[in-house]
């Protein structure tokens, strides 16, 4: 089912997300909506806060490689290299942002089972990006102090800016609100 894709101001894209801890048909779904939901965007990645699910999760699809990582565990190779990034968050804005070279992350899959997803590249940047989300940053938190405000100067102009904030999923069996 698609989602709607929360948007930068949103309290739940600031809030560290919650690790699953129960490895049932509701992460399944909530893995195959998230997947359709960034097909449809379209993007290249996706965490389950962007569609206001408080739980460690996310899927990517990166040279038509998709996948997807519960409870991820980062480890990050080499100096940051800039390269140009957006968020289905920040619609229609792009910065080049650091990120280191190579990413290998540690998790599970949506049934339980150990995963590592080694990247570098486009792949690696997702990772991180995504993993990001998931500890309540947001891309433009990596920018120099210029290009960060240059970056809000951007989303207060952008027309999406400013948009009522629905409830919040803190767990596939609840919602409530954060204020």
């Amino acid at each position: 089912m698609l989602r709607e894709i929360r948007l930068f101001g949103d309290p739940v894209l600031r809030t560290p997300a919650e690790p699953v801890t129960d490895f049932d048909p509701e992460l399944r779904n909530l893995v195959k909506d998230l997947t359709e939901t960034m097909i449809d965007a379209p993007g290249v990645g996706l965490a389950a806060p962007q569609i206001g699910v408080g739980l460690r999760v996310f899927v990517y699809n990166v040279d038509d490689e998709p996948g997807h990582l519960v409870n991820p565990v980062l480890k990050l190779e080499g100096e940051p290299e800039e390269d140009d990034e957006g968020c289905l968050s920040v619609p229609g804005l792009q910065f080049a942002t650091p990120r280191a070279p190579r990413a290998i992350a540690t998790g599970f899959n949506m049934h339980g089972d150990p995963v590592t997803v080694e990247g570098t590249e486009l792949l690696a940047r997702c990772v991180q990006h995504e993993t990001d989300h998931l500890d309540g940053i947001m891309f433009i938190d990596r920018l120099d102090s210029r290009q960060r405000k240059l970056a809000m100067k951007a989303i207060r102009e952008a027309e999406w800016f400013g948009q009522p904030v629905p409830e919040v999923r803190v767990s596939p069996h609840s919602t409530q609100r954060i204020s």
